[in-house]
Order: structure tokens, then sequence, then C-alpha cells
């Protein structure tokens, strides 16, 4: 699945693009395609260039610090979690607090919390060097096509803070690929994906980084990682380094009615706590070829979504008949046990799909070198 990021000098001018596609859903995804690259020079100019009409290549040569840029709000939080030392806190948006929960007041950035930077149809974003993206704001791709996100950093959004901010947010699109980039220290998601439909998504090659100074067990493990509620998603989430972490690493489904397709395959989950995936109500997930290492709860138990966890050789047999390819079975060194998940009609569901049929995975041994050596900035120039 590795891309490239290619710099060519034609003359004096300079080409800058994301080569190759994606694997899974989102490989008909193409961004900015063959637009002439340009480097903003302002963060007005950033906004302005992200969130037009006009096909573009935008390429980040330093890290644009949003921090600031919105001003700040005081109002009501509360504090969820009573663990020491330094539990998360939490902004009581649309009245989250529960009412037995010590409150207080205090201030935070508006950048993140309740600003992101809005994001158009047909854009790729690159960052060059591993010192590139934005801080203390995410990205917002909501209700368009086409868009490639690629070797950026993404952190301190609040992250003292739930809802103080999400990384990645996506809702209604498609034809979208985050791919290599780095994220950390974030108040809420490190990536959501809302209830609107959104196809064509491929996540890869990323490093999901959880170590944090406040979490919600006071263990420096950050809890927020994937949320994926939609209806009628097809999602790919691939050869990801998910590292520290203590939940929704993805959180799947959830809301009857809703569904979602969703192929996870070829992940290193490293040093979880609590859990990693967590398929609910509506959620038809494949996953395979992934490796857990000291990893608490791989797979949660006795939750209400549709899983294929595949962990023998008679899941292997069943998962290469339906898709018609070779499987892999997921490892789990270190790690909880997961009783055995191998629901039907997550082949039936998932059998003629491309993005997942015609996914071919590495050998699941091979993960942690891989995902360690490729994942995450300054990997693709």
């Amino acid at each position: 699945m590795r891309s490239l990021l290619l710099l060519a000098f034609l003359g004096g001018i300079s080409t800058v693009q994301a080569i190759g596609t994606a694997k899974g859903f989102g490989s008909a995804t193409t961004g900015g395609g063959s637009a002439a690259p340009a480097t903003p020079t302002s963060k007005e100019q950033l906004i302005t260039w992200l969130s037009d009409s006009t096909p573009r290549v935008i390429l980040l040569t330093s890290i644009f610090d949003f921090t600031s840029y919105y001003g700040t709000t005081t109002g009501p939080i509360c504090k969820p979690w009573s663990c020491t030392p330094n539990p998360q806190l939490a902004i009581n948006t649309s009245g989250w607090c529960s009412s037995t929960a010590p409150t207080g007041t205090a201030t935070w950035y508006n950048s993140g919390a309740s600003r992101s930077l809005v994001v158009g149809s047909n854009k790729t974003l690159l960052g060059k060097g591993s010192s590139s993206g934005l801080k203390g704001i995410g990205l917002s791709i909501r209700g368009v096509s086409n868009v490639i996100i690629q070797n950026i950093v993404i952190s301190d959004l609040n992250s003292q803070y739930v809802w103080g901010g999400d990384a990645i947010d996506i809702g209604g699109s498609t034809n979208v690929w985050i791919d290599h980039n780095y994220i950390k220290n974030v108040g809420r998601q490190m990536l959501v994906i809302h209830f609107e439909p959104s196809t064509g998504i491929t996540i890869s090659n990323n490093y999901f980084d959880g170590r944090a100074t406040y979490s919600t067990g006071c263990d420096g493990h950050h809890y927020w990682v994937f949320l994926l509620p939609g209806q009628g998603d097809q999602i790919t989430i691939a050869q990801n380094y998910i590292y520290y972490t203590a939940g929704r690493g993805p959180h799947t489904g959830g809301t009857s009615g809703n569904t979602q397709q969703v192929h996870i395959v070829n992940n290193y989950f490293n040093s979880i706590t609590g859990h990693a995936l967590d398929s609910d109500v509506g959620s038809v997930v494949l996953a395979e070829g992934n490796y857990f290492n000291s990893v608490k709860t791989p797979s949660v138990a006795g939750t209400a979504g549709s899983e294929f966890f595949i962990q023998s050789s008679s899941d292997v047999a069943t998962c290469n008949a339906a898709m018609g390819r070779t499987c892999q079975a997921n490892t789990l060194v270190g790690s909880g046990s997961v009783a055995a998940r191998v629901d039907a009609a997550v082949m039936k569901s998932l059998k003629s799909l491309d993005g997942v049929k015609k996914y071919t995975p590495i050998a699941t041994s091979q993960v942690p070198s891989y995902v360690l050596a490729n994942a995450g900035v300054g990997k693709v120039n």
C-alpha cells in the first residue's frame, strides 16, 4: 500500500503529488490530481485554498499553528473521572456532563473545540518531511468528494478536555484517503466518521500516538481513537500503528438502523490498556492480519455488531472460500483472549465488494516490522 511523494524538477518548476492509489475502499481517490502544487504563506491563504471549489495540491513545508487563531471561550466543565494523576476534564458540550460529576469553569481554545479547517472537494494536502502540518486545529471533511491527506502532523487540540477537538472528522463524503499522517494530543477523537453516509474511505499507514498527559484512566493512554457510527459507510483501516491507547480502536456502529462495512487489516495495535475493536449494532467488521501486542481486550465481547475476527485455520479457510483469496489470521501476543467471533453475516455482506475481496494482506508476522518502518510522517518523501 505504500504511496510515494514525488518531487521532480522540470525547467525550474517543481511537481509535487501523491503517487499511486489507496488500497481498499478508497482506491478511486485522486485528490487534487495534476493541479499545480502550491505552498500557502499564511493561515488565511491555507483556509481559503482548503475550502474553495478549485482542485488543488497544497504542500505544507512547516507547522501552521492555529492554537490561538480563533480566540478562547470560558465556560462550564466537569470532572467525569476521579482517578489521579491528570484525569481528562470535559467541556460541557450539549449537556454532556453528568449531573453527579464535579463541575467548574475553565478557558479553552476555540480552535479544535468549535473550529476546524474545512476541506473542499478535489484536494490533496501534503506535508514535506516529518515536521509539517497543523497544530491546535483539525480537519473537517464533510459533504465532499475526492480528498487526500498525506504526510502531515496534527497535534495539540485542547488535549486536557474531552470535546476539545477531533483531529479529522469525515461525514457524508466519498473517496477520501488519509495516509501516512501522525496524530497526537487531541481532546476527543483522533478520527471520527459521522452519521451521514461515507463511502470509498481508506485510512492507511498512519501513526495514532496515544501517549498523553491527560487521560480518562489517568494512565497516560488516550481513550478516544476512532468513532465510526455512520450510515452506509464503507471503510478500510489498514497498516496503521495504534499505540498507547485505551479504547475505541475503533468503535463501530451503535445506532439501530445504521450500517457500516469495515475492513480492519494489517494494523499493529501496541500497548493498549483497554480495548481495541468494539463492534456495536449495525456494524459489519472483518478483522484480519492484525497484530495485537500487549492489548488488554483486542475485541470487546458481547457487542451487538457483526464481526468476523480471524483466529483459527478454520476461520482462515472460511474467509478464503468467501473472498476467493488468501486471508490472514490475527495474532495476539501478551494480550487478552478473544472468544470466537465468526459471524457468517460478515462474509455474506463483504464477499462481493472489490474493496475487500481484491485486497491482498501481508502476512501477519510481518506486520510489526512493516508498520513501524512505514507508518507516520517522513516515510514517503
